[in-house]
């Protein structure tokens, strides 16, 4: 299906849910598809951001000529807030019917079926080759994934998508 017809039957059915609602009746499912969401925990940029922005206070502040102003003081916070944001904000990849999404730098970003060559796991990584592009790489280590829950949805994800997983 094309993307602007499903966002047309999410809109009416929302518009439908929203009058069954106020009458009292229960909702009609949305989507009967299977999406599997694992979060993840980003520290390393907010540890790495905190670092640096403490190396810029103890560089700055030991200079002989230094008296703080306001957009000292603006730097500071902004580099706080940034780490803050990137704490905050959760990593994760949801596995559905015929796609895989995440979120990057950019935005979210999906990959469909025919874009995947394969799935590798190994322990602590999952590792989700495209045909065009770099590799989406899910480690336990840098962003605390469930890697051994995630690797076993997407052995099914292959299993039945037909595409290549291998486990090392």
């Amino acid at each position: 299906m094309s993307r602007s017809w499903e966002r047309k039957v999410r809109k009416n059915m929302s518009q439908v849910n929203k009058a069954r609602k106020k009458q009292g009746a229960s909702s009609i499912a949305l989507g009967s598809e299977k999406k599997d969401r694992y979060t993840g925990r980003s520290y390393i940029a907010p540890i790495l951001l905190v670092l640096f922005i403490s190396m810029y206070v103890v560089l700055v502040s030991t200079s002989k000529g230094f008296k703080p102003d306001t957009m000292f003081y603006v730097t500071i916070g902004c580099y706080l807030f940034l780490a803050l944001v990137f704490f905050l904000r959760k990593p994760y990849i949801t596995v559905g019917k015929d796609y895989v999404q995440t979120r990057k730098m950019t935005g979210d970003k999906r990959l469909g079926v025919s874009a995947i060559k394969g799935i590798s796991v190994q322990k602590g990584y999952v590792v989700i080759e495209q045909h065009k592009g770099g590799n989406w790489v899910f480690s336990r280590v840098l962003n605390r994934y469930p890697t051994d829950d995630i690797s076993e949805r997407l052995q099914e994800f292959a299993k039945v998508n037909n595409l290549p997983f291998e486990q090392k």
